[in-house]
């Protein structure tokens, strides 16, 4: 039975032959025009060429077939990146002794059938004189498919590592969006726990609304950006849930201009929002308030600072973080975090998807 990947490798062969054949014309053309420039002025030098032609044809075809050849043998054996030198000195120590000898070969039979010579009296050692031009074509040969092959498996080595370097970050970036479900929902259950407690019809309201926050979760989980103008009503319902527990000590306010044509990172403002409730002191005596507001090309979220003097909470420390590792594998662009004695502020950068 024939294997299939021979058949494949010689169909491959017969599919690039017309190919092989009109570049080596091409090249035996161009030898004459070196050669003798001047013949080509009348019919009678582009005939005397003829025979010249032939030899250049059949010298270009050897040539180019073994460098092909030599290459694919070494590109199947050694890499030109872990081993640069060792397969530059066995590519030109190879490629030049079947050079040699091919050609001398090419000398003798085309030495025989032009006449030249007889079998009988065939100058071995005169014909030597003749390798001469086919090693110099045949060094010009071998610079064109090393750097060929060269240029092949550097392009080749590029984009896997490209490849693998995309995986990786993907990798990275969906680890860090895991984080975000179970760290919402463990602050969220927490918030309910001292809800129940309070008051039962609170309680029951505030599971309708975190049922639709939490669908919005899933739905962005596999998300890298979303809409600005998503997240902010994303904000918008997280803040209406957290007023349910805090009635008037909380207050806030969103201020935007152009909420369609930016993106940021999902879930991104619930984080920081999550904090800002989390870490402080929220009463009736100390109000949180809570801004957002889009600058240009960058969303502000700042809150009254006012830190509990005890944490009732141990933190998970996800956060800022999580927020800032997200924003190194999308964005050269890096949030920044201002803190005084009356403020926290997160200045969280918009990004632009390219069409």
């Amino acid at each position: 039975m024939t294997n299939p990947n021979q058949c494949e490798k010689e169909t491959s062969i017969w599919e690039s032959f017309p190919k092989f054949i009109g570049v080596n014309l091409i090249i035996a053309s161009i030898l004459m025009v070196i050669f003798c420039p001047t013949c080509f002025l009348t019919w009678e030098g582009i005939k005397s060429l003829f025979p010249d032609f032939i030899a250049a044809f059949l010298f270009s075809s050897v040539l180019s077939f073994g460098g092909n050849q030599v290459d694919s043998f070494f590109d199947k054996r050694m890499s030109w990146i872990q081993y640069p030198i060792k397969r530059v000195i066995l590519t030109i120590a190879t490629y030049m002794a079947y050079s040699f000898v091919a050609s001398y070969i090419v000398i003798v039979i085309y030495a025989l059938i032009s006449k030249q010579i007889t079998v009988d009296n065939i100058p071995w050692a005169g014909l030597l004189s003749y390798t001469t031009s086919p090693m110099i074509i045949a060094l010009v040969f071998m610079s064109i498919f090393t750097t060929w092959s060269w240029l092949g498996e550097w392009r080749k080595s590029a984009i896997e590592a490209e490849r693998l370097k995309s995986e990786k970050l993907a990798s990275q970036y969906q680890g860090l969006k895991d984080q975000l479900n179970p760290h919402f929902l463990f602050n969220s259950l927490n918030v309910l726990s001292n809800l129940v407690y309070e008051d039962a019809d609170k309680s029951a309201e505030f599971i309708q609304k975190l049922s639709r926050i939490y669908r919005y979760v899933l739905e962005v989980q596999n998300e890298e950006l979303v809409s600005l103008k998503k997240e902010l009503d994303f904000a918008r319902n997280y803040l209406d849930l957290q007023k349910i527990r805090f009635e008037e000590s909380l207050q806030f306010s969103i201020k935007t201009f152009d909420e369609n044509s930016h993106w940021i990172p999902p879930l991104s403002l619930q984080l920081i929002l999550e904090n800002a409730v989390k870490h402080n002191i929220i009463s009736k005596e100390l109000p949180l308030f809570i801004h957002i507001i889009q600058k240009e090309n960058e969303v502000w979220i700042s809150n009254t600072f006012q830190p509990k003097k005890t944490k009732e909470e141990p933190s998970t420390g996800v956060g800022l973080n999580n927020i800032n590792l997200r924003y190194e594998l999308l964005s050269n662009r890096k949030p920044e975090v201002i803190q005084n004695e009356e403020e926290f502020l997160v200045i969280l950068p918009l990004l632009k998807i390219e069409a």
